[in-house]
């Protein structure tokens, strides 16, 4: 690998050069001496390191650009109109996924017989914001060898499972779609996620990478399910796969212990107005066992829990065994379960962008406690790490908006929701850049040169894009 020196680039407000070596930064100071190394003039652009997402379903968001898009419908009757145009342009033997529903604040409610009534024979597959939930019509489900009641919706495992055939349905071109996507993440200044899609995961990456995969890095999720094939193959956490050259290593266990808030199943302190708590889906003695092994073999835990009981389980186990790992979302968070993340060490890996799309569907049912969704101000003073993520294709591969909706927590042109929950930006910028956004010597060269001043949050921004030292993107 050639070296390469970055000239007059601007870190922490001071214009100085960066030497990059064998894909990592050699030097850093003003007016380095000349070396024998590929020379790019950045003219006083600001150098941070690079971006990752640290949550997405790749192969699901890659697919879902290609799907009917339901997230603008403000009832069933107006989803089920976008199927029926979807439909009109489909092949009549095309399977047609929705992506997107937010039945949580619907005013009707989702039927088999209304789907039905649109659908027919047609096999129509039609998946919710959160992805815990599908709705299915007779033809689909018949086709898909699952069973139904009169709402047509399935839930947790069993939409997981839909979802699952829906990619195999729908997926001929999902690599291409996978490096679509990637591509303009690059673009965008992102160098690395961290893929939980819910599959064996390392197989699939080291193939795209044996065809020539050029970035960003992936770090690939290993599901419970698959935690014991895992532990005899050798692998663990931040493992190099070999033949990758350094891209592809193995990320951290996934667990998923309660659902989510637009299905009315993440698990609640408090009921919700139609009743019910949520669910929790792994009994905490259960938790309490994989973390252990988990652990044990090397593995950092990633544990899904959005509502504020399955947070206090989630936190309990962590304490019981001494793990340290992830909570992924952590979305509501009972006042007394704050200082508990800094104190056990468990980082907080969230999804600012959530909040755009939660505001009116929390409101709806949790009643009273929006104050503690989303408290990222209060994480940030009890001494969490934050790690941020988007959950694609929740919300979009889109550092730059999670970065801003943990700023603003609002929309261009809308009131902050709840504002005295915004964090700087510098720490909203170190929580999408593993704890520190300053290059130092020493650090891979993952880097971004930004045409226009950070504050500004401008994706396009972004003038080039350094993976390991190569440059993976570059506009300038």
């Amino acid at each position: 690998m050639s070296d390469l020196l970055l000239r007059g680039g601007r870190i922490d407000g001071a214009v100085v050069d960066v030497l990059v070596r064998d894909g990592r930064i050699a030097a850093i100071g003003p007016s380095l001496p000349a070396v024998r190394a590929e020379t790019i003039d950045l003219d006083g652009r600001t150098v941070l390191r690079g971006l990752w997402d640290e949550h997405v379903h790749v192969t699901q968001a890659a697919l879902a650009s290609r799907r009917t898009p339901l997230g603008g419908a403000a009832s069933a009757a107006e989803a089920l109109a976008l199927v029926r145009s979807a439909l009109d342009a489909a092949g009549p033997d095309e399977v047609v996924v929705g992506v997107g529903f937010q039945d949580g604040v619907w005013p009707d409610r989702p039927s088999l017989a209304a789907l039905d009534a649109v659908a027919g024979e047609r096999t129509v597959i039609l998946i919710s914001h959160d992805v815990h939930a599908v709705w299915l019509g007779s033809a689909a489900a018949r086709r898909l060898g699952v069973q139904v009641d009169a709402g047509g919706i399935l839930r947790e495992g069993a939409a997981f499972a839909v979802g699952q055939q829906a990619n195999a349905l729908t997926g001929a071109d999902a690599d291409h779609a996978v490096e679509s996507l990637l591509t303009a993440a690059v673009r965008r200044g992102v160098v690395g996620v961290v893929d939980l899609e819910m599959t064996w995961n390392r197989d699939v990456w080291a193939a795209r990478m044996a065809r020539g995969w050029a970035g960003p890095r992936i770090e690939a999720g290993v599901y419970a399910n698959h935690l014991d094939r895992a532990v005899a193959e050798g692998m663990r956490t931040g493992a190099v796969v070999d033949g990758t050259d350094g891209l592809l290593t193995v990320g951290p266990m996934k667990l998923l212990v309660d659902g989510a808030l637009n299905t009315r199943t993440a698990y609640c302190a408090d009921p919700y107005p139609h009743g019910g708590h949520g669910r929790l889906e792994v009994p905490e003695a259960e938790l309490r066992e994989v973390l252990g092994r988990a652990t044990a073999a090397g593995f950092v835990p990633a544990v899904h829990a959005i509502g504020d009981a399955a947070v206090t389980v989630v936190l309990d186990a962590y304490e019981a065994t001494g793990a340290h790992g992830r909570m992924e979302h952590a979305q509501l968070i009972a006042d007394a379960d704050l200082a508990r993340f800094g104190r056990l060490g468990v980082v907080a890996s969230v999804q600012p962008a959530h909040l755009l799309d939660d505001r009116e569907v929390a409101a709806e049912h949790w009643p009273g406690r929006t104050g503690r969704a989303y408290p990222l101000r209060s994480l940030l003073a009890a001494d969490a790490v934050l790690a941020f993520g988007s959950d694609a294709p929740v919300a979009p591969l889109d550092p730059w908006l999670a970065i801003r909706a943990a700023v603003d927590r609002a929309r261009p042109g809308e009131a902050p929701w709840h504002p005295e929950q915004r964090i700087p930006l510098d720490a909203a910028l170190a929580a999408s850049t593993r704890g520190r956004a300053a290059p130092r010597v020493g650090d891979a060269a993952d880097l971004i040169a930004l045409d226009r001043p950070v504050d500004e949050l401008d994706p396009d921004s972004v003038a080039m894009t350094l993976i390991s030292g190569r440059v993976a993107h570059r506009a300038l």
